[in-house]
């Protein structure tokens, strides 16, 4: 296999640093990459419809959210690692555009949740759909028992650092 970028990098390191264990980074730093990669792909994807990834993160979140599909803001940015107030500006972008709307929480008169209007479920359904394609491809290189192994690794890894999640 051709060595990579990651490959040149930690070679240099090893050079100026040669005690230094850079293990670790064969792995995160590729993850670091891929990560770029994918970003790069769904933006393209989702900017075919007016939405960013943050943005189709809150509609992804609504739209597998139990029927009727409503979410507490605090619920969203919780699951979505934001802050309060990035999540209060991305559902402002989604609500002005009809894609979201704000009700009054019928359990707690302070409170509000978040549904997913008709529009958002028609505009997340497309672009989702849209960007699988884009998934697929970025699989490519991969066998299936390849792409398997590493979607088990991964949710390992994943659950080392989000423990609560993979109860």
């Amino acid at each position: 296999m051709a060595k990579d970028f990651t490959d040149d990098l930690l070679s240099r390191w090893t050079s100026i640093r040669p005690g230094l264990d850079m293990d670790a980074y064969k792995v995160t730093a590729r993850i670091s990459r891929i990560g770029i990669h994918i970003a790069r792909r769904q933006e393209e994807a989702f900017g075919q419809f007016g939405l960013n990834r943050g943005e189709v993160g809150v509609l992804s979140a609504l739209r597998v959210a139990p029927a009727p599909h409503r979410l507490s803001p605090t619920s969203l940015f919780k699951g979505l690692m934001l802050s309060s107030a990035g999540m209060t500006s991305r559902l402002d972008r989604l609500e002005r555009r009809g894609l979201v709307k704000r009700l009054p929480d019928p359990n707690d008169r302070r409170a509000v949740l978040v549904e997913m209007t008709d529009a958002g479920r028609k505009i997340v359904d497309e672009a989702v759909a849209a960007n699988t394609k884009r998934e697929r491809a970025l699989l490519g290189s991969l066998t299936t028992s390849e792409s398997a192994t590493l979607a088990k690794l991964l949710r390992k890894m994943l659950a080392g650092l989000e423990p609560e999640a993979s109860r």
